[in-house]
């Protein structure tokens, strides 16, 4: 698993490539919430394109981000999930919990419309 981040604006972008899975990606994403959290960054945008695989231990730290962020006033948005990614979160009704975006530009902008 790897995880990049980049700006567009106020917004952060992190960019995972990998299999989200337990002890081989859930850690990563989680010291790289937290990290960003405590920076200040409210505005996050997590970028699945490069995502193949999650397995249950990716999923819940996924929801766990999204609690994490929440509770400091802030935001977390799924952007480009593949068909397994969001077949897998319509069956957990996990979908219905997310706000999704096909792309990058309608996600970053979904943030000036929510006043967050």
């Amino acid at each position: 698993m790897q995880i990049h981040q980049r700006s567009a604006g106020d917004v952060t972008i992190i960019d995972l490539s990998g299999k989200l899975t337990l002890g081989e990606g859930d850690e990563l994403l989680r010291d790289k919430v937290n990290s960003l959290v405590q920076q200040g960054h409210k505005k996050l945008v997590l970028n699945l394109a490069g995502v193949p695989y999650i397995d249950s231990a990716g999923l819940g730290e996924i929801v766990r981000t999204y609690t994490t962020v929440s509770r400091q006033g802030g935001a977390l948005k799924l952007l480009s999930l593949t068909k397994r990614i969001q077949d897998l979160l319509a069956i957990t009704k996990l979908l219905t919990i997310f706000e999704t975006f096909d792309t990058e530009a309608d996600a970053v902008k979904s943030f000036s419309s929510t006043g967050v």
